[in-house]
């Protein structure tokens, strides 16, 4: 009989298993690094969570796609402290990162961007600056683009040039009217809910943005009232 060899992981599946270990790992480091008590802090990008709840719903994410994916019930959510929250979300990502080694889907790219977008809300907690670049950020960010996009074409809104130090993409259906840009972490947290209408028309724009603000409350995510931090350039 003959084995088949298997088929080597496409880059995108590479790249979803690589950012969600990195996640995990930065949080880590992060945590390890921070001032006594750092469970306890507040996290202002999630109102009425603190540093342990971010953490123990990074945990309880993790938990439901290792149950579905495994077949098992997802147990409780550890109560201890952070050591005992880390080494269960590392207990259950082995399953989950092969899950994320499967053909790439927007469910497998929803956990990475997730688990990213909170890492960034963990930083700013922590008051350490969001990473220069990061194997999550190709991810997330098409998740936010792809949510984005819908939004433009729900409002019947022209499309959009979205463009970063990292690049530039069009969101939207059709040919873009107006370029909006800014350093990648501002636009990132633009569409992820986490900065007002007065930070998100401090980005640069070709064109008054007033008519494309009502396409950044989209999906879960929520423009804020009020600002968490000031942009950073």
């Amino acid at each position: 009989m003959t084995v088949a060899e298997p088929h080597p992981a496409r880059p995108s599946e590479v790249r979803a298993v690589a950012a969600y270990r990195q996640v995990r790992e930065a949080t880590a480091a992060l945590l390890a690094q921070g001032p006594p008590g750092v469970g306890a802090e507040p996290v202002a990008h999630c109102p009425g969570w603190t540093v342990r709840d971010l953490v123990a719903h990074l945990v309880e994410i993790c938990a439901r796609v290792h149950g579905r994916v495994t077949g098992s019930t997802p147990g409780p959510v550890p109560d201890g402290g952070l050591p005992e929250l880390l080494d269960e979300w590392e207990r259950l990502s082995g399953p989950v990162e092969e899950f994320l080694a499967g053909p790439g889907s927007m469910d497998r790219n929803i956990l990475v961007m997730d688990a990213f977008t909170h890492e960034l809300d963990l930083r700013q907690a922590l008051g350490v600056p969001p990473p220069v670049d990061h194997s999550a950020l190709p991810v997330a960010s098409g998740v936010l683009l792809t949510g984005l996009s819908a939004s433009l074409d729900g409002h019947g809104l022209p499309p959009l040039t979205v463009e970063t130090e990292h690049g530039r993409h069009v969101a939207g259906t059709g040919v873009p009217v107006a370029t909006m840009s800014g350093p990648w972490h501002e636009v990132y947290l633009s569409l992820a809910g986490r900065r007002t209408t007065a930070q998100i028309r401090s980005l640069r724009w070709s064109a008054d943005p007033g008519r494309w603000l009502p396409a950044f409350t989209w999906g879960p995510f929520r423009v804020p009232e009020s600002a968490v931090a000031e942009p950073a350039r």
